[in-house]
């Protein structure tokens, strides 16, 4: 089940990167709900991910402790 989540987290996540505020909303809301090895999982994720969309890179703040 906490492999689902992390995936449907990855899958939104792609979905709304148009949208930097909205990517920002959802990122905050899957940093609650995620497991701690699944939150740096996302993080090495989103470095990849980000890379090449700077308007996305601010919204990792959510990610530091």
């Amino acid at each position: 089940m906490a492999r689902a989540m992390f995936e449907y987290t990855q899958t939104i996540l792609q979905k709304v990167s148009f949208d930097p505020v909205l990517f920002c909303k959802e990122l905050e809301k899957a940093v609650r709900r995620l497991l701690p090895y699944e939150i740096e999982e996302l993080r090495i994720w989103l470095d990849q991910f980000t890379n090449g969309k700077p308007e996305l890179t601010h919204c990792l703040i959510y990610l530091n402790p």
